[in-house]
């Protein structure tokens, strides 16, 4: 019989070339995969800052106040507010012992949400550019919040995987004249939700530059996470 003329070989080559084609896919993916969890390990974060009349430091006295005075009191609170403290003791501003007798009241606030699945379909560009502000939502989880960052591992990949979104926010006031000085927030998505490690360095990424130019939005990468 004439090669040509057996209508088994066809189906078979076919077959063959599925089976190349998926393995072929699959150690893309394998590729892709370990690439991502590389790049997903620092964390991204913009900063936005807004500032008026804030006083250049010189020693002036600040208190820091949580944003949710539930937290006021609390071991955890006190603990990403002694993290604030030293920033703001760096640029030479000074603690007061309470807010009657401080210059400066700072409100502050954290958060991270319960996170969100991501599905990724495609192997090619499996770490695209960031997407921008989702817009006001509300975080049920470690505080109130009010800031949606959508997701940065956007473009591809081929598995799915945990984000959550997570922040910080400050505010300061000048006590004499009741007129608000600063506003500023760090935000990220990062496949981490510990609080121990996001909140010192979404405020380590708040400080950097810091006061910043008002209104302009900066990327700052901080370091892994260490395991």
């Amino acid at each position: 019989m004439h090669r040509g003329s057996n209508p088994r070989l066809a189906p078979r080559r076919a077959n063959a070339f599925t089976v190349a084609r998926r393995g072929l896919g699959l150690a893309i993916a394998a590729l892709a995969l370990g690439t991502l969890a590389g790049c997903a390990e620092s964390l991204d974060t913009h900063v936005t800052r807004f500032q008026a009349a804030l006083p250049a430091p010189a020693g002036q006295s600040f208190f820091i106040l949580p944003q949710d005075p539930s937290q006021r009191g609390g071991i955890e609170f006190g603990q990403y507010a002694g993290v604030l403290a030293d920033h703001l003791a760096k640029l030479g501003y000074r603690p007061a012992d309470n807010p009657d007798s401080a210059q400066l009241v700072v409100h502050f606030r954290y958060g991270v949400d319960h996170g969100r699945t991501v599905v990724q379909s495609t192997p090619d560009a499996y770490w695209g550019p960031w997407r921008g502000y989702a817009g006001y939502g509300g975080w049920g989880r470690h505080g109130a919040w009010g800031w949606g960052w959508q997701d940065p591992f956007m473009g591809g990949g081929i598995d799915s995987y945990t984000v959550y979104d997570s922040g910080v926010g400050i505010t300061i006031d000048d006590k004499a004249t009741g007129r608000r000085v600063f506003e500023g927030r760090a935000e990220a998505a990062s496949t981490s939700d510990r609080l121990p490690y996001l909140v010192p360095n979404l405020l380590d990424a708040m400080f950097t530059g810091f006061p910043g130019n008002s209104g302009q939005t900066v990327r700052i990468t901080i370091a892994p996470e260490k395991k």
